[in-house]
């Protein structure tokens, strides 16, 4: 049973936690709407961004009277049930005697915290919530929330952000320079391979932070939630993904290729098993722009929300890491609600990598170019046909270090570094 010195407790505690912690700054929501929620993948970020926002207002004048932060996966609220909401805003009351601001990290694992945080809303609190499961931004959750909350998708750093904590300088005149252009790219090259997770950043040993964090967190998250008694086979399926990632996979050839190595495994079971990952933000589904509605359901391309788990599953798949990168750039600036898709592939006689329709912007990912004639032809080839089906404003070669450009009929073609495009307005204007 939570009692209120439990709470008074935890959130005393919390206070200290948060005034200690030392944070790389993230672009936040905007201040101007009083409810968040900020969804994504666990250790993305998103209780760092509470923190941050905390941080602020302390430095602004504001006190803990103003604040309250509670963690429902601390293991002193293990016990916390739906019912248990208002006792918090009851302690804070005996406390303070004020109305406070409130920071609810990963709510999402007490059944009903909608309820509450529609009522709180209703109430005009200012509420900022945090959660893991995509559930959350179900219909259902949405409707119950009534359009009083903003959401936001945190992802894993930007390569931006990712040069900004390693204090590598990336402006235009440093990149005129032979040695800070060095030192971009080769953070780019460790950005590439190990993601962008917060908390890997620094360490000089990543794969075993990485491995550790997919095995306990990912992993056993989705397995002990959805109760999978095999998790064997969800680990095979997501290398097998990870494999494909440039290629779109149906349903029917994962189990097939799972089946050859583990026993039978049927369809529902493996779609079961993505539609799990997609809820824990560990795989992004992309959709063929071009397919009917059933082909659309079943033959997708899946990326992951870091590529620091995807190279857990690879050996030498430096286009398979490009790729990954260039989909997560767009999925944080173009969002990744699978029911109001923005972005999507191409894939009819030819195929192209990402497809925006709002911006006609068309994208092939390569490592090199310059590998053999076929490579450029394949790429260039399929952008130069796509204008004669859908409107293409501008369309884009991402390499991991060349450039160029080909022009044809419907204009230019670029050739270009993905690392360039990224410091490039693209990510500055989200």
């Amino acid at each position: 049973m939570i009692t209120k010195e439990i709470l008074k407790q935890v959130l005393v505690s919390n206070q200290k936690d948060v005034e200690r912690f030392q944070l790389v700054h993230r672009e936040l929501p905007s201040a101007d709407f009083p409810c968040h929620v900020l969804m994504g993948v666990r250790r993305a970020g998103k209780s760092f961004m509470l923190f941050q926002k905390m941080q602020e207002m302390l430095a602004g004048g504001h006190g803990w009277d103003e604040m309250l932060y509670l963690n429902f996966e601390d293991d002193r609220l293990a016990l916390f049930e739906m019912s248990d909401f208002n006792l918090i805003l009851e302690v804070h009351a005996e406390m303070y005697g004020k109305r406070p601001m409130m920071f609810l990290d990963e709510v999402q694992v007490i059944d009903g915290w909608e309820k509450f945080a529609r009522r709180v809303a209703d109430t005009k609190y200012s509420v900022w919530i945090t959660g893991s499961n995509a559930k959350m931004l179900s219909s259902e959750v949405m409707t119950t929330l009534g359009g009083r909350y903003l959401s936001t998708e945190v992802y894993p750093y930007s390569f931006q952000e990712y040069l900004a904590v390693k204090d590598v300088a990336y402006d235009s005149m440093s990149l005129l320079g032979t040695e800070t252009r060095a030192a971009v790219t080769r953070t780019w090259n460790e950005y590439l391979s190990w993601g962008g997770l917060p908390e890997s950043v620094n360490l000089s040993v990543k794969r075993s932070y990485l491995s550790s964090t997919f095995q306990k967190i990912y992993l056993g998250d989705i397995c002990s939630r959805n109760k999978i008694s095999n998790p064997l086979l969800l680990q095979l399926m997501l290398k097998k993904l990870a494999e494909s990632i440039c290629q779109p996979i149906t349903y029917n050839r994962l189990s097939h290729v799972l089946s050859s190595v583990s026993g039978k495994i049927t369809m529902p079971t493996v779609s079961k098993y993505i539609e799990f990952c997609e809820q824990a933000w560990l795989l992004l589904r992309l959709r063929n722009v071009s397919a009917p509605f059933a082909e659309k359901e079943t033959a997708c391309k899946y990326y992951f929300v870091d590529n620091g788990v995807v190279n857990l599953f690879l050996l030498g798949g430096e286009t398979l890491l490009l790729e990954n990168t260039v989909a997560l750039a767009l999925f944080r600036r173009y969002g990744h609600d699978l029911s109001h898709e923005r972005v999507f592939f191409y894939n009819d006689k030819v195929e192209v990598g990402f497809y925006v329709p709002e911006d006609e912007l068309a994208i092939q990912v390569s490592y090199s170019m310059a590998q053999s004639a076929e490579t450029f032809q394949r790429e260039v080839t399929a952008l130069k046909k796509l204008p004669s089906v859908l409107p293409c404003r501008r369309r884009l070669v991402l390499t991991n270090d060349e450039s160029g450009q080909v022009d044809d009929e419907y204009g230019t073609i670029e050739i270009m570094p993905a690392w360039k495009w990224l410091l490039s307005s693209f990510e500055t204007n989200l």
